[in-house]
């Protein structure tokens, strides 16, 4: 069901990168399959956007907004119980959000000179909430919660169509937009509702930042985009490593690594362990729970694809090291002493610590956000938070004084530099006043 990967008593390798589980698609290889989407929606706007949603989606319409009053209706048919479990994720984030939220920061670098590190929000913001074999109504919470604690003035959303709600998105999604009050709202899914993002279509404008996961071609769209568009991260096709020892409950492990597989076929489930007992535990209850599940087949091809797979290792300290190369989306903690080993990774969208902090907690209401860099990009990218919505902006306010003040060290730089006139700007003002 899936398969091991084993560097016990192997000299550790130049970088672990090379031999952890991977899916044999990456986001590289994508974006030349969506180029063409995403050309065709800046070119032709709305109509190819169209176009897309009948050949990817299934569905045929004239129009990509979702009307109000659907949004509405949606909420009022709301199952009460899933209302007030959307209600209570949408407060415990944004309680973390508003803790995390910064402050404009002034600085006095001297009398009257004075430099403001400004936070300033985003203009307008496009959030993607995927909708193909597991409609994320969670995802909604996840984008639009920071934006709005951010104070973002535009948002819009995009959900994929289906043809089994009237080529609207799933229920719940926009319910939840509903909930929310997101009225901007438009039936649009995968690489095409990114581009209608970055470029604009029809009555989209274009937004200055996209957010949100997706699958592979999502994250690959996203790629394709930067620079057009400000991005949070790569959020693609889900992942879960987990470090454990002889410690660790083998069922928690095997319904956790069941959870993400859950996801899609492409899902990618990672066991990194020093303790082969645990591993042969695993697999038995793998076994066990896979025929319990509503999506068994589903989750059977994402263990056993070349993405998923049990890593054995000498140690803990090997572990370390071979998950901090993985670089995980979700990486769970399953050792003795896991507050101290979760401290010593470096590279992980989200950690969760000790037996009673599963991946799922984090998909819906512990409070942190499950918008997550994928396919190693946690080295580099973090996850969605009030953070990403927020830029940065200097504002320098000197006096005459202070400006003569620095105005030496100003000439010599820009001589050491060549461009004379740059003190020359400095000189002038100070020339004219003396």
């Amino acid at each position: 069901m899936i398969r091991r990967i084993d560097l016990r008593g192997a000299s550790a390798p130049a970088d672990y990168r090379a031999v952890v589980p991977r899916a044999e698609l990456d986001v590289e290889a994508a974006t030349h399959l969506i180029r063409p989407v995403v050309e065709a929606v800046r070119t032709r706007g709305v109509e190819a956007v169209l176009e897309y949603g009948a050949q990817f989606d299934g569905v045929v319409a004239d129009d990509v907004v979702v009307p109000r009053e659907a949004l509405q209706t949606a909420l009022d048919e709301l199952d009460r119980t899933v209302r007030s479990a959307l209600e209570e994720s949408v407060r415990r984030l944004r309680a973390t959000c508003e803790a995390e939220l910064e402050h404009d920061v002034t600085t006095e670098l001297a009398t009257g000179a004075v430099v403001t590190h400004r936070k300033v929000p985003m203009g307008r913001v496009g959030l993607y909430v995927p909708g193909g074999l597991a409609p994320l109504v969670s995802s909604v919470v996840m984008n639009v919660v920071p934006a709005q604690v951010a104070g973002v003035g535009s948002i819009a959303l995009a959900s994929p169509p289906q043809k089994d709600h009237g080529g609207l998105p799933e229920p719940t999604i926009m319910a939840a937009c509903a909930l929310l009050g997101v009225d901007e709202v438009y039936a649009v899914g995968g690489a095409q509702a990114i581009a209608m993002f970055g470029y604009g279509a029809g009555p989209c404008r274009p937004v200055d930042l996209v957010t949100g996961p997706g699958n592979i071609y999502v994250a690959a769209a996203k790629r394709l985009l930067r620079g057009v568009v400000g991005i949070d991260s790569e959020a693609g096709t889900t992942e879960i490593a987990i470090l454990a020892d002889d410690t660790a409950d083998p069922a928690y492990v095997a319904a956790d690594l069941i959870s993400q597989a859950e996801h899609d076929p492409a899902a990618a489930s990672v066991l990194v362990t020093d303790s082969e007992r645990l591993a042969d535990e695993v697999v038995v209850e793998l076994e066990k729970q896979v025929h319990e599940t509503r999506h068994t087949e589903r989750i059977s091809t994402a263990l056993g694809g070349q993405q998923s797979g049990i890593v054995l290792v000498d140690d803990v300290d090997q572990g370390v090291a071979v998950v901090d190369a993985y670089a995980a989306e979700h990486l769970e903690i399953h050792t003795r002493d896991a507050v101290a080993v979760a401290a010593r990774v470096r590279n992980a969208g989200a950690i969760f610590v000790g037996p009673y902090a599963p991946v799922s907690l984090g998909d819906y209401c512990a409070g942190s956000n499950h918008v997550l860099p994928t396919a190693g990009c946690a080295c580099h990218s973090s996850g969605l938070s009030v953070r990403a919505f927020l830029k940065s902006v200097h504002v320098v306010d000197y006096s005459r004084a202070a400006l003569a003040e620095v105005a030496g060290h100003v000439g010599v730089l820009a001589e050491a530099e060549d461009l004379p006139a740059h003190g020359r700007a400095v000189a002038i003002r100070l020339d004219e006043q003396s």
